[in-house]
C-alpha cells in the first residue's frame, strides 16, 4: 500500500471549528522543533505541505490533510484517512492565557475526538527521556482508548552515532526510528498507520 496523495484540508482552533469526524484521524504531536513538519513532508512526498515555523511553538492550530493511499485490491483500489498536525508543545514565548487555552484545545482533541485512531508522538531521539515527553506519553496512555494506538516515533536519528542509535533501539524496542535527512524509517511509519487503519 503506497501513500499517493496529499491535500491541505483546514485549520482549526479546537474539535468545535473541525472538520467533521467521518474518517480516521492520525495525529502527529510532539516538542516544538522535534522536526515534526519534516516529517510530515517526507511521509507525504510533499515538500511544502506542512510549514514549519522559525519561531518553535508559533503554530498554534490544529491542521488537517487529507490522505489517498493506492492498494493492490481491485475491489478496493484506493483508501483513505486524515493526518493530523497538533501545535508543538515545550513552547516559552507565549502568553500564560494563550498557552493555557492552546493547552485545552489541545487536550479536547486528544480526549473527545472520536474518529482520532493513531497518537503519532514525535520525540528527539538525542533526547529520549525529557520529562516533558515522559509526561506526554503517560497522559496518551491514561486517555487512551481501546481502539487506538500509540506510536513513538525517534526524529533526527542521522545525528546519533551507531553505537548510540543501538542503544536508543534497544531502550525502545518498539520505537520507529527516524531521519528525514536519510529518508529512513519513513516507510516503517507508514506501514505502521495503514497496518492499525486498514489491517495487512
Amino acid at each position: 500500500m503506497n501513500l499517493i496523495d496529499a491535500t491541505f484540508l483546514q485549520s482549526a482552533q479546537s474539535i468545535v471549528d473541525s472538520p467533521a469526524p467521518n474518517i480516521a484521524e492520525v495525529a502527529f504531536l510532539g516538542r516544538s522543533n522535534v522536526g515534526k513538519s519534516s516529517l510530515l513532508n517526507s511521509l507525504t512526498n510533499k515538500k511544502g505541505l506542512a510549514k514549519s515555523s522559525s519561531t518553535p511553538g508559533k503554530t498554534q492550530l490544529i491542521n488537517y490533510f487529507d490522505i489517498k493511499f493506492k492498494t493492490n485490491s481491485e475491489e478496493m483500489p484506493y483508501l483513505f484517512a486524515r493526518f493530523v498536525d497538533l501545535p508543538g508543545f515545550g513552547y516559552a514565548k507565549v502568553a500564560k492565557s494563550l498557552k493555557a487555552a492552546w493547552n485545552k484545545n489541545l487536550t479536547g482533541y486528544l480526549q473527545d475526538r472520536p474518529n482520532l485512531q493513531i497518537f503519532v508522538h514525535l520525540i528527539d531521539s538525542r533526547h529520549p527521556e525529557l520529562e516533558i515527553d515522559k509526561n506526554v506519553d503517560e497522559f496518551l496512555k491514561d486517555i487512551k482508548r481501546g481502539d487506538q494506538i500509540i506510536v513513538n516515533a525517534f526524529t533526527k536519528t542521522d545525528k546519533l552515532n551507531s553505537s548510540e542509535l543501538n542503544k536508543l533501539k534497544r531502550d525502545y524496542p518498539n520505537g520507529i526510528f527516524i531521519s528525514n535527512l536519510k529518508k529512513r524509517g519513513i516507510i516503517d511509519l507508514q506501514n505502521k498507520i495503514t497496518g492499525h487503519l486498514f489491517g495487512n
